[in-house]
């Protein structure tokens, strides 16, 4: 069965289709009992995580695909920045070649996104701070303690338990929650739910439905959590696939029929925000960091081509009139980000 048909499949059942089939049942159950072992093999000593020497946030989530997390790093990393601290951000670079080496790699603004990778480029171009990449995530902690910063951000190591870590940030994608509630690959899960009630803050992505989700809607307390911080993805401007010329309103092409291409976590979610500012969107979607060849990009109606930011990093050699992607920023509910940049900092107080 190709990967796709297989991903949609399995997308389907843990997101409000029929029931896991029994041997998916079967191989959830083992798949857990390996999470258990492996957690309680920290927990006895047998294996150990590292400490550096400077604080350690980790931004992640319990399901397989995109949850908000980059944005929610890309925020973070800014609102340190300002708070006069010096963040950097490590991550595995999936997608890249480097993960592959032993040796943790600097990102650079020019770095090759095969190389490196396309969400870690995208941070490295976003944020300005040091961005390095590897599959030792210690390592890599280590070569941004050597570059000097002061602080270090680890996007999607919550099940990365080598690291060590002073906060953990759980995030939640609204919409789908945490789909049926079963472990790989019966559904979405990475870990059980009642690992919510370890970490340090619960960040719920959007509105569309409570952070358990419509298909395992249950209160807060079946996992020992409160109510989580609300952030929401806004992006109002789009920008040329080149990175040269004007800004386009967004609102500018409501009413008006495009193409949107989106190899990320959960296109829907992309999908939904051109549908939700009028825009009659034709929905392209690939698999999360998919590797785009010209003529997947090639449609030959004349039509406007929309695209997230993270698929614009790969797409750049396409770059071509009335092609345009659409930076998106954090925003809190609220206070809900002053609240939860107070609970980080007590915490790293202590």
């Amino acid at each position: 069965m190709p990967r796709e048909t297989l991903s949609r499949r399995l997308q389907a059942i843990w997101y409000g289709g029929p029931a896991p089939p029994w041997h998916l049942r079967a191989l959830s159950r083992l798949f857990g009992l390996m999470v258990q072992l492996r957690r309680a093999a920290y927990v006895r000593g047998l294996c150990r995580s590292r400490r550096v020497s400077k604080p350690v946030i980790v931004v992640g989530n319990l399901t397989v695909g995109g949850s908000g997390k980059t944005p929610l790093v890309i925020w973070l990393a800014q609102q340190l920045r300002e708070r006069g601290l010096r963040p950097g951000v490590v991550l595995r670079g999936y997608g890249g070649i480097a993960v592959a080496g032993r040796v943790p790699c600097l990102v650079t603004p020019d770095s090759d996104v095969a190389v490196v990778g396309d969400e870690a480029l995208l941070l490295c171009l976003r944020t300005g701070v040091p961005v390095v990449v590897g599959r030792d995530r210690v390592g890599a902690a280590q070569r941004l303690i050597a570059a000097g910063v002061d602080l270090i951000i680890a996007d999607d190591g919550l099940q990365h338990l080598r690291l060590a870590r002073d906060f953990e940030i759980a995030v939640i994608d609204a919409a789908r929650g945490l789909g049926n509630r079963y472990l790989l690959p019966a559904g979405p899960l990475r870990e059980p739910a009642e690992r919510l009630s370890l970490v340090d803050a619960v960040v719920i992505n959007g509105e569309d439905g409570g952070p358990l989700g419509a298909a395992g809607a249950r209160s807060h307390a079946v996992v020992g959590v409160q109510a989580g911080f609300v952030m929401r993805l806004t992006g109002d401007w789009l920008r040329t696939l080149a990175g040269t010329g004007e800004p386009m309103a967004l609102s500018s092409l409501a009413g008006k029929r495009v193409h949107a291409v989106a190899g990320i976590g959960n296109p829907q979610r992309f999908f939904a925000q051109l549908a939700a500012a009028g825009l009659e969107v034709v929905a392209h979607a690939f698999p999360d960091h998919h590797r785009y060849r010209a003529a997947e990009l090639e449609f030959d109606d004349g039509l406007p081509l929309l695209m997230t930011e993270k698929d614009a990093v790969k797409c750049r050699p396409f770059a071509a009139a009335n092609r345009w992607y659409l930076p998106v920023a954090v925003s809190f509910a609220g206070a809900d980000g002053s609240a939860l940049l107070a609970r980080l900092q007590r915490c790293l107080a202590t």
